[in-house]
């Protein structure tokens, strides 16, 4: 697969830092393939003013992560916004969905606004509503007084629904509009923060807007409502929003875990009542959150809710169901993803020759089997160490010095620092560097 070279500059240098990158994952994605026709009926769904709700389970290393940003590329492609929230005891804690609100804000992206994409997209609003009231006939265009009245008029009927759950969040709209006519960028930036869900907004904006208070649990999801609502006005047809790491509840407070359980059936409650159009909803967890004692079974509605009867062979797991689990990542798929995550490096590198010479399939699969044999077999959770060290260890030297050979000169080493905890869980205690392995 060809992609462009700031693309691939950017999914190298993220799997370089050991991150998943943000875009153009389909380059290198390897077993997902079998997902991929229900999510996109998903996103159609979506598209066409329906909510959809999906929870992805599977344990580290099978790329919960990697999927989430798979989906959102996808999505983003389709002229959808994306937000991912991870989910936190002390930064995002779900049970406080203001703050979800406010993450989600922060992080909200389109295909031309890699983040903090709220004010593109609101500009795009208005923009759309004074198209559509030039539309109309009668109006001259030079007249800013009239058309920002006729254009308020027009936001008022846009936001109707969304008024009778959250008026201020027209109240602030109309606000920023005015600020914006103005030329009083403070206020402007001050109501567009508040629409966005930031605390600590000036008192004298919100006099501006003839609102007031911060954004509360239950103001946060007509606000959500809102968002939805520009969204679609200004040419998206939906939002895609991720709550990762869901299972992180399971370690907080039972006063807290409960009231998190709650707020997820709720938002889920949301969804499938259609008070969302189009936005696709979706969690990530390991299988102890699903299975748990600690997860959703402390709350019977949820666990119903989100109950799938899975049969021992994951081939037949059925992609369209509530809750579909990732398949494991075995050494064919490892493989697999470092021949493809070669050939987008060559495709931007110096020295493509010297890559496929030296960094043959060969190369590549022993690499594969020494990560994998360091943390004991345990190829589930080798990808994120195998790629950053396929592509900032071998690559990056091949690349740059033309006598480096990494058959004869690269050993693999792994350190305590640049590894994560349940890397470090799955090398054991013992030792690593008394472990021989050849490539």
């Amino acid at each position: 697969m060809t992609i462009s070279a700031q693309r691939g500059k950017e999914i190298i240098d993220a799997l370089r830092r050991g991150t998943v990158p943000n875009n153009s994952l389909d380059a290198f994605a390897v077993g997902l393939e079998k997902f991929h026709p229900s999510l996109q009926e998903d996103l159609e769904r979506a598209a066409q003013g329906g909510a959809v709700f999906k929870a992805v389970r599977g344990d580290y290393g099978c790329g919960k992560t990697f999927f989430s940003r798979w989906l959102a590329d996808a999505a983003r492609k389709k002229g959808f916004a994306t937000s991912e929230v991870q989910i936190s005891e002390t930064e995002t804690p779900l049970h406080r969905l203001e703050t979800v609100y406010r993450r989600s804000m922060e992080r909200l992206a389109t295909s031309s606004s890699p983040a903090g994409a709220l004010r593109q997209i609101v500009d795009a609003w208005f923009y759309a509503l004074e198209e559509d009231v030039l539309a109309e006939g009668g109006m001259d265009p030079t007249d800013t007084k009239r058309l920002l009245e006729r254009t308020e008029v027009l936001l008022e009927q846009r936001l109707a629904r969304v008024s009778e759950q959250a008026p201020a969040f027209a109240a602030a709209l109309r606000g920023y509009r005015h600020a914006t006519a103005a030329s009083d960028r403070a206020t402007a930036d001050a109501l567009l923060a508040w629409v966005s869900g930031q605390p600590n907004v000036a008192a004298s904006a919100k006099r501006f807007a003839g609102t007031k208070g911060d954004l509360d649990h239950f103001g946060a999801l007509g606000f959500l409502q809102g968002v939805l609502t520009v969204l679609r006005d200004s040419g998206h047809p939906g939002l895609l929003l991720v709550l990762d790491e869901v299972e992180t509840l399971q370690r907080m407070r039972s006063d807290i875990r409960e009231k998190s359980l709650n707020a997820l059936r709720q938002l889920i409650d949301d969804v499938d009542s259609g008070r969302f159009p189009g936005l696709f909803l979706m969690i990530t967890g390991t299988p102890a959150f699903f299975e748990g004692p600690q997860g959703i079974k402390r709350s019977e509605p949820l666990a119903q809710r989100l109950y799938v009867d899975f049969l021992p062979d994951g081939r037949f797991d059925n992609p369209r169901a509530v809750q579909i689990r990732l398949p494991a990542f075995d050494l064919e798929r490892l493989v697999t993803v470092g021949c493809k995550v070669r050939s987008i490096y060559m495709q931007q590198c110096v020295t493509p020759d010297r890559i496929a010479r030296l960094c043959d399939d060969l190369f590549v699969r022993g690499l594969a089997n020494l990560v994998a044999g360091r943390l004991r077999g345990n190829v589930g959770v080798a990808p994120r160490i195998f790629l950053k060290k396929l592509v900032g260890d071998v690559l990056d030297r091949v690349d740059q010095f033309e006598a480096f050979d990494p058959r004869k000169d690269y050993t693999l080493s792994l350190s305590d620092s640049e590894m994560n905890p349940v890397e470090r869980q799955a090398m054991g205690a013992n030792d690593v560097d008394e472990i021989e392995l050849e490539i």
